[in-house]
């Protein structure tokens, strides 16, 4: 859907109607930030570890190499 027909639309809307997607549209701007927000960067430090042999091949998996 384009910009465009999202306007012909809202404007085909009679004025009661025109409000309450105004306010749909304002409900949805605030919904977005909300998810947008960012998190602490460093909350799982410490809490991960790569084993040395991470890299090694996996027993049993040969033929598929």
């Amino acid at each position: 859907m384009t910009d465009a027909q999202v306007y012909n639309d809202l404007i085909s809307l009679p004025d009661s109607l025109k409000q309450e997607a105004i306010d749909f549209i304002s409900f949805l701007k605030q919904k977005t930030k909300l998810k947008q927000k960012k998190r602490p960067l460093g909350l799982a430090k410490g809490k991960i570890v790569i084993k040395e042999n991470f890299d090694d091949p996996i027993p049993g998996f040969e033929e598929y190499l």
